[in-house]
């Protein structure tokens, strides 16, 4: 299958914070770049649903995107699911923050 990617992305194994019951509780990232995100989570999120990020970046520093589901992929013998959701909209002056994060 092509790597349809825009962008590299780095591995981040870091759980999610979430509203206990809501979309991101019991989440986890896989990897990020500066174009999206992939996730794990314990409930199928739909195709192109729109969502929005903090992305903390170091200890001083955040990120506040909007992404949108692109894939959703069962993970074999186990009721989660791999996600991946592309950044769509990156929140003033972020997007040159994220950029150096990632030089």
């Amino acid at each position: 299958m092509k790597n349809k990617r825009r962008s590299a992305r780095v591995s981040c194994l870091v759980p999610v914070d979430g509203q206990e019951g809501g979309t991101f509780d019991n989440l986890r990232t896989i990897d990020i770049s500066k174009t999206g995100i992939g996730f794990v989570s314990q409930k199928k999120i739909p195709l192109n649903k729109k969502i929005a990020i903090e992305l903390d970046l170091n200890e001083e520093e955040s990120v506040f995107v909007i992404g949108r589901v692109k894939w959703v992929h069962p993970i074999a013998r186990s009721q989660q699911y791999r996600i991946g959701l592309s950044f769509t909209d990156i929140k003033n002056g972020n997007k040159s923050r994220l950029n150096e994060y990632f030089k």
